[in-house]
Parts: C-alpha cells; structure tokens; sequence
C-alpha cells in the first residue's frame, strides 16, 4: 500500500510540473485547462483504459478557453495512444521495488537508463488498454531487467492494483501537452483550420 501511494504522490508532482512547463510555453493559465479534467481523471480511474476516456477527455478539454479547438480534435486523440507517462513512471518504480524485494537488490543505473529509454520507445507503440503499457514492455523486464517467471507475475499483479491512477495520470496529462501545442501553433502563426472531431 506504502509503494502506491508513493507512487501516486509521483504522479501528481509530475501533472503538476507538466502543467506548470505548458503554462510558461503557451504563456496561458494551466488551471484553466487542468480545472475541467476532473470528469475525465474520473472515468479513467474507473476504466483503466486511456481509449476509453477519449470522448470524456474529448469533452473535458473542449470546454477550455484557452485550447484551440482544432488542437484538442487533434491532440487529445493522439496523445490518448502515445502520452502514457502514469504508466510508465508507475512502472520504473515497480520494477526497481520487485528488484529489491525478489532479489535483493536495484538493478544498476545502466541497467535502468537502458531500460528507461527503451521503455519509452516501447511505451509510444503501447495501446492505451488496461495493462497495455506493462504488457508492452515485459520483454524488457525478462530481456533488460532479468525478471524470472515470479517477478514477472508479481510485476503484472501489482501493476494492476494502480493502473486505474497511471491511467488517470496519462489523461490529464493529455491536457498540457494539448496546451504545449496551442502555444506552439500561436508562436509560429498556424492558422486555426476550425477543425473538430465529431465527438465535440
């Protein structure tokens, strides 16, 4: 329960350090976006599924006035497959606890850059399902990491107890990088081609 927690408390210092470094990109207020994503941050943790808080994100970040309307139709669906930063932040600190519990000790800082970098490479290509990063990514905890089959077991079962909160984590998150982008395409002149997804 302690590792949980903890890792939920990491969570909300990464939303809060992404949403503060959107914020000073775009030169907008952050909580104008982050305020509307309570219902979104909701239905993730009850599905477990980034897919399927899509039309929830979808609506959640429409009601922002600071996000153009053509960059959360195409944003949000986008970053809904590729931006799973819950579930691998969840994930790192999982495998050096298991590592230390099963045996006896944390893998090596090589050994978790390498892992690390390859597991954001692999989490882009992840399906944003339940479990869909850890499952991903488990030739990299028996090929980098050097799992056996009982810390890959525990891997899969401890994972699932948090992936309602990773998963939460990755759609709020949504929601900065969304901002990222407004602010870049204001920066560089894009014109607003007032596009919309036909769930908004």
């Amino acid at each position: 329960m302690q590792v949980i927690i903890i890792v939920m408390i990491g969570h909300y210092i990464w939303l809060a350090v992404l949403y503060l470094l959107a914020g000073a990109y775009s030169g907008k207020n952050p909580w104008e976006v982050l305020r509307h994503y309570g219902p979104a941050y909701l239905t993730a943790v009850g599905t477990m599924s980034s897919a399927a808080t899509l039309a929830v994100a979808l609506d959640c970040a429409g009601k922002s006035k600071v996000l153009r309307r053509d960059m959360v139709s195409f944003g949000i669906p986008l970053f809904a497959n590729i931006h799973l930063c819950g579930s691998v932040l969840t994930e790192v600190f999982f495998c050096m606890t298991i590592s230390k519990m099963l045996y006896g000790s944390i893998p090596s800082v090589g050994t978790m850059i390498l892992f690390c970098m390859l597991l954001g490479i692999f989490a882009i290509g992840a399906p944003g399902v339940p479990g869909g990063t850890v499952m991903a990514s488990l030739g990299l905890i028996t090929g980098v990491l050097l799992f056996d089959d009982a810390g890959t077991a525990l891997m899969l079962a401890i994972f699932a107890l948090q992936d309602s909160f990773g998963t939460a984590c990755n759609v709020t998150g949504d929601g900065a990088l969304t901002l990222m982008l407004t602010g870049y395409a204001e920066k560089h002149g894009i014109k607003d081609e007032k596009i919309q997804s036909p769930i908004l």
